[in-house]
């Protein structure tokens, strides 16, 4: 993964899961980080969100490989406090070249049944916290004149419908258009925008007791091994969940320049969950 050292990325739901890997992975690589995680529980959401700790110790993981990280605890639906952190990062670090929209919720819920309340987290989070993020960020790497890179963590259940997830699935799709739409915008200053659909990934936001109720309805207290018999039903190849470094091998290739011509693309990493 050439032409990343010296770099600056931006990325969201830092504190754990896929975004402390992109984090770790772009610090071996040279790349700066300015991370923000919301670092508390969203009442609507059935598992615990990352934490302070959390936050911390991806300080700690960042340092360790010799990275050099800004981080603060920002929830993703405020544009005034992601403006002040990345202004802030950019004031430290000099520039800013990537972004990673990488937070988001889920937890399943009927679509007929949910409350006003779950479907307005879902997409305040997933759908209109991801545009706040590239309001806040993408202006940088405008300004600094050099082009860059944008990445949208969609989700298989963009391309792929589940019961009980139409609030996750509208905003998760509705990333696919935000792309496309700003990918057109800012392809003249060289700066590319692709969304990344993931399959279920072994993070927590899909090892909890939700997500096993979502995949075994028909079990009074199903657990992880049981979701695992569902889970490999769904995708073609032989696994039940990916890993976070499955995910973050294909944002390295849409930040480095070995993707330097791909813009407005859809990356499946879904082991042929869409087939």
């Amino acid at each position: 993964m050439t032409g990343l050292a010296g770099k600056v990325a931006f990325i969201t739901g830092v504190a754990r899961g896929q975004g402390r890997s992109h984090a770790l992975r772009l610090a071996e690589a040279g790349v700066d980080i300015i991370g923000v995680d919301i670092a508390e529980s969203i009442a609507t959401v059935p598992y615990p969100l990352a934490t302070k700790d959390d936050l911390e110790e991806t300080v700690r993981a960042v340092e360790a490989v010799g990275g050099q990280i800004l981080a603060r605890a920002v929830d993703v639906r405020d544009l005034a406090g992601l403006q002040t952190v990345t202004d802030d990062g950019v004031a430290r670090f000099g520039r800013l070249d990537i972004v990673i929209a990488n937070a988001g919720i889920s937890g399943p819920a009927a679509t007929l049944e949910m409350s006003e309340q779950v479907w307005q987290d879902m997409i305040d989070v997933n759908l209109t916290g991801v545009w706040k993020t590239l309001r806040a960020g993408v202006p940088h790497i405008v300004k600094g004149g050099r082009g860059g890179s944008v990445v949208l963590i969609s989700s298989l259940a963009a391309v792929r419908a589940t019961e009980n997830t139409a609030h996750y699935s509208a905003a998760k799709a509705g990333l696919v258009g935000l792309m496309r739409v700003l990918a057109k915008e800012l392809a003249p200053q060289g700066i590319r925008v692709n969304t990344v659909h993931p399959t279920t990934v072994a993070t927590e936001m899909v090892l909890n007791d939700s997500v096993y109720r979502l995949f075994r309805p028909e079990l009074e207290n199903p657990g992880r091994a049981d979701f695992e018999v569902a889970a490999r039903t769904m995708n073609r190849m032989d696994v039940p969940a990916i890993e976070v470094e499955d995910v973050t091998e294909v944002v390295m290739l849409l930040v480095s320049d070995g993707g330097r011509y791909i813009t407005g693309s859809t990356q499946l990493v879904d082991a042929g969950g869409s087939l």
